[in-house]
């Protein structure tokens, strides 16, 4: 039976001392009864209460690491089957294959394109994770080269991909020091696998197609020899078997706190795909269902953008809108004679209103008020965007010294808020703006004069 937070918190040293990264005993405690942490964080808890704790300080899917430098990707942790519960923790890491047996300069253009692609979307950064390089050739020489170039031209964490230990070894001698993930331990070679994991403190994925006890008992043997960060592939590659698959792993580890196949899982998409597109759409799936790496031998913006969209937005949390900061934010350069309009803090809003603003032509000041991330109406309707709110904003970020004319531009589906307003913001102009950010620039043109 798990142990609540408090019961928890009686068996920790209560001292406070802070160095699990939590501010108290108690926050930690709550942590680990939510499984969010993990005890060895706490480096003065009892042997007495760490066999107590056990049950209930290891989370259901264990939190594994891949790569050592700032672009270090972490997967696992998660704790429902659906977001909607309460959220996803760790986003599902994206990660292009090149082989060993491909020219230098064929490995090189498609290591930068990995590297170098980013896209922006409401204010959030997106790009891949990782670069997996795999033994193709079965040349021992071959694939220590390949690491030692792939690492030379990316940050990005790396995934070394062999079935013989000793051809692992001689790329984990170019690359361990960015601690890549190692594929894969099977049945057949899990011993030396595990022994390199465990040398070069490196995690280990475990490839085991024969179904879920057979991978358990190899994960099983593999966690034994002391290696903790471990991997799952379950073998299975097409959208039924992979479906089926990963939801029994996830709900026999969360669940039935089935400890043996509480890990992360990867997947390979493309070696069930017969075309660019349907490795897209197995992808989404296994994003969705509940991947954790998902290694791509494909590469193009078209492909990868839908991808890193839906995981965006499968694992933003439910119960909190992906905001902006609140403040003022200008155009094209504006003076203190450029009209000033307000919206609210909410991601897509802002953005939307933001790139039309940009494109209208004309120099703007844009003044987002916090609505705790609500859009216009939503906002509205909840009492956060309102005219004592909205005065408040302009007299906190100062929009008097900013803007001579004192006029504001309000979005028109509050138009109800004109009078209330002026009331509030004395000597102001307060003006009703188009009801949708795609008539912005228009609205400008005909209303405003400097």
């Amino acid at each position: 039976m798990p142990l609540s937070g408090i019961e928890i918190y009686k068996l920790l040293p209560k001292s406070n001392c802070k160095e699990c990264k939590f501010p108290t005993c108690l926050a930690f405690a709550m942590k680990l009864a939510q499984k969010q942490a993990e005890l060895s964080a706490c480096p003065y808890v009892s042997e007495e209460a760490k066999q107590a704790l056990d049950a209930a300080a290891r989370p259901p899917i264990r939190l594994v690491t891949v790569g050592a430098n700032p672009k270090s990707f972490q997967v696992g942790n998660e704790v429902v089957l659906f977001r909607h519960e309460k959220t996803f923790y760790h986003p599902t890491a994206l990660v292009v294959r090149v082989s060993d047996s491909d020219s230098a300069d064929s490995i090189a253009n498609r290591v930068k394109e990995a590297t170098t692609y980013t896209v922006e979307r409401v204010g959030h950064n997106m790009g891949l994770q990782g670069i997996a390089i795999q033994n193709k050739s079965g040349d021992k020489a071959a694939f220590a080269r390949c690491a030692q170039q792939v690492q030379s031209l990316t940050d990005l964490p790396l995934m070394l991909m062999a079935s013989d230990p000793g051809t692992m070894e001689a790329a984990l001698e170019k690359a361990a020091a960015q601690k890549p993930l190692l594929y894969a331990a099977t049945r057949d070679n899990w011993q030396p696998m595990a022994a390199l994991a465990k040398k070069y403190q490196c995690p280990v994925a475990i490839c085991e197609p024969g179904g879920l006890q057979p991978l358990s008992d190899l994960t099983e043997q593999v966690s034994k020899t002391g290696v903790e960060d471990i991997v799952l592939d379950p073998g299975v590659r097409d959208f039924n078997g992979s479906l089926v698959s990963l939801t029994q792993i996830r709900r026999l580890a969360l669940k039935s706190n089935f400890r043996p196949l509480g890990y992360p899982v990867i997947t390979f998409p493309s070696e069930a795909a017969s075309s660019l597109e349907e490795e897209a759409l197995l992808a989404g799936q296994q994003i969705a269902k509940y991947a954790s790496i998902v290694v791509l031998d494909h590469f193009s913006p078209e492909m990868v953008y839908p991808l890193l969209t839906l995981r965006m937005n499968i694992y933003t949390d439910p119960q909190k809108p992906i905001q902006v900061t609140p403040g003022v934010y200008p155009f094209g350069n504006p003076k203190p004679t450029s009209p000033l309009l307000v919206t609210t803090n909410f991601s897509l809003t802002y953005f939307s209103v933001a790139g039309e603003v940009e494109s209208s032509g004309f120099p703007s000041w844009l003044m987002v008020t916090d609505t705790e991330g609500l859009s216009v109406l939503t906002s509205w309707a909840a009492g956060k965007f309102d005219a004592p709110k909205i005065a408040k904003t302009v007299k906190e970020f100062k929009i008097s010294e900013m803007v001579s004319h004192q006029s504001l531009i309000l979005p028109g589906a509050v138009a109800v808020l004109r009078g209330e307003l002026e009331e509030e913001l004395s000597g102001w102009k307060v003006m009703v703006g188009p009801r949708d950010a795609v008539d912005i620039g228009s609205y400008l043109k005909r209303s405003w004069t400097s």
